[in-house]
């Protein structure tokens, strides 16, 4: 029988239609908890023979376990929630995803039809809630329409630019009894992205590359989500354009290449924020040009033109002017983009032999390197960076939001794609421990760390129980520095030193992470200084029948460097507080490439 040829329908419940759907959809596991106005969906589940159903401890975890799933995997993550309070509490996850741009299908429970709209017990309009942050979001009304209802949900959340999308199921829809045919159609006039790029805005961008005197690749998560991180490589190999990746495209290249310059933005190197502020054309591809990226817009990569290439027609243009537009699929951009550069091509690769020796010496006078302690206090940075040698490459790497999120993207070596899982848009506290979870649940056979901080720990910690009870050993690097530790840092930068309700512990081991970690499952011990970090974490890595907490206890003060405040010019980087490689107090931030070299050259004979 051909795929496409209808099956003899079935006669089922609406409920068994959707586990069915799924199911007939490749759909392995899905998350969830379950609620009055999803019991249906919930007996349906008890039946199933092919579908797993991992039941959470919280609805948020749902949605983040399903992220971690899906960006971990590259397949479609699925949660369920029941109506009201349930389906509320996947806004975070749901706001998180779309962001993100992270393959997602929520599933949830309403009310019965005949009470929508009447304020009935755990009613809320989830479709008006969420219609800002899903990529689409719909009601079903009549249960024959389930079956075509999921199967749109897959494939918008996971073609063109991948988001999540809302499938809202009152329960006596669930009760309703439908003749199920599968597969079903699936009918979007309006919904066509765009993948191929135009042929003369490529030839466009080609002939540009190849003039380019100070060519900079500006790699984007969009990169990772397409796949493209092979036809990154071949284009890096045929034209030897220097590569920045910001934090949702770490492993899109690998850090060992010797053009690879590093993470751009807030927290970015010096070598990649450089390479911005002097370039003559940015490449931008898969990314958004995003705050935390740019920094003042008006004084980010001064002398550069733009060619921006996206899935996302909206992105293109949105923040910065683009000289050369491209719509399509990162895949193929890199692809049909090499074609000019190679044996046969159109077109020479630039000629930037002094580019790359001017970033080169950058990344040898400002390498990545951190403080050691006078107090003794063990330095976070030396933890991530052990973890990293220990571990190694071949682990995926879950990390929450903070200070401990900016250590990791820093400190440990990404030389493959969907092996570094964070929130990034949005910036969700408590998204570590869920997502780990989804991404062990997707990669089974993989060594998955968490990296969370104390004040994350403490949102979602309770996934810990989650992940012993249902056999998802992941292991967890605890860095608690007793504080809310970046918001703290800006209170010691920004704000005098006002340290307004950002201390979470301190002195006292309020709550004992240890002994709260073995309640809820998992082994745990505590690390407190240098010659213990390593050896705790090969222990943690020999235990792989329960989940794992080491807790590190840092020094409070430890800071994230290089750091751009919020808002300034990218030429305002501070390498260390106080430390300005490319401009003196009275210097314009538009100064030219030249004038920068001579004011960097000046410093150092100053320092010698």
């Amino acid at each position: 029988m051909a795929a496409s040829e209808k099956r003899k329908p079935e006669r089922m419940t609406g409920a068994d239609a959707v586990v069915r759907s799924l199911e007939e959809l490749g759909t392995e596991i899905v998350f969830g908890l379950p609620g009055g106005a999803v019991l249906p969906l919930y007996d349906a589940l008890f039946r199933a023979e092919k579908l797993r159903h991992v039941l959470v401890r919280h609805e948020q975890g749902a949605g983040h376990a399903a992220e971690g799933y899906a960006v971990a995997s590259g397949n479609v993550g699925v949660c369920l929630a029941t109506s009201g309070p349930g389906a509320t509490n996947l806004v975070t996850p749901i706001a998180d995803a779309y962001l993100d741009s992270v393959p997602m299908v929520a599933i949830t429970g309403q009310v019965g039809s005949p009470l929508l709209g009447t304020d009935a017990f755990q009613e809320a309009d989830i479709r008006g809630i969420t219609m800002p942050i899903t990529k689409h979001n719909l009601m079903v009304t009549k249960a024959e329409e389930i079956p075509s209802a999921i199967a749109t949900a897959f494939h918008i959340a996971s073609t063109g630019r991948p988001g999540p999308v809302l499938v809202d199921i009152p329960k006596d829809v669930q009760n309703a009894e439908i003749e199920f045919t599968w597969p079903p159609t699936v009918d979007l006039p309006g919904y066509k992205p765009n993948t191929k790029p135009h042929n003369r805005q490529i030839a466009q961008a080609a002939k540009m590359i190849s003039k380019a005197k100070r060519p900079v690749l500006y790699i984007g998560g969009g990169v990772v989500k397409a796949n493209a991180h092979k036809q990154l490589a071949k284009f890096v190999e045929a034209t030897g354009i220097p590569v920045v990746t910001t934090l949702m495209a770490l492993g899109a290249f690998p850090q060992d290449h010797p053009l690879y310059l590093g993470m751009p933005g807030m927290h970015g190197t010096v070598p990649a924020v450089g390479a911005f502020q002097e370039s003559d054309l940015l490449i931008a591809i898969g990314a958004r040009f995003d705050d935390r990226v740019t920094g003042d817009t008006d004084t980010f990569a001064p002398h550069a033109k733009v060619i921006h290439a996206d899935i996302d027609p909206a992105e293109v243009g949105k923040i910065r002017p683009v000289d050369v537009p491209i719509v399509g699929d990162a895949k193929r951009v890199l692809s049909e983009l090499t074609d000019y550069f190679d044996d046969k091509g159109k077109v020479k690769a630039p000629s930037i032999e002094p580019w790359i020796d001017r970033l080169a010496d950058l990344k040898k006078r400002f390498p990545r390197g951190y403080e050691e302690h006078t107090d003794g206090t063990l330095a976070p940075q030396f933890v991530l960076e052990t973890l990293s040698k220990t571990a190694g490459p071949d682990a995926i790497y879950v990390s929450g939001v903070g200070q401990h999120q900016m250590w990791a993207a820093q400190f440990i070596d990404y030389d493959k794609p969907r092996h570094w899982i964070n929130s990034g848009g949005a910036g969700t506290m408590g998204f570590s421990i869920p997502a780990a979870l989804g991404a062990k649940a997707a990669m089974p056979d993989k060594e998955v760390w968490a990296i969370d901080g104390d004040g994350c720990f403490q949102m979602t910690n309770q996934e810990i129980t989650t992940a012993a009870l249902e056999g998802f050993p992941i292991k967890v690097a605890l860095i608690n520095n007793g504080n809310l530790g970046m918001v703290r840092q800006w209170q010691t930068l920004f704000y005098d030193g006002h340290y307004s309700h950002t201390k979470l512990g301190g002195e006292v081991y309020v709550p004992d992470f240890v002994k709260l970690s073995e309640a809820l499952g998992a082994v745990s011990f505590r690390v407190t200084s240098a010659d213990e970090v390593e050896e705790a974490i090969q222990r943690a890595r020999e235990i792989n029948d329960r989940p794992v907490v080491v807790e590190f206890v840092v020094g409070e003060d430890a800071q994230v460097w290089p750091m751009i405040a919020a808002g300034t010019s990218n030429s305002d980087i501070e390498y260390a507080r106080g430390m300005r490689p490319f401009f003196g107090e009275e210097e314009s931030a538009a100064e030219s490439p030249e004038t920068i070299n001579d004011t960097i050259e000046a410093l150092d004979q100053e320092g010698n």
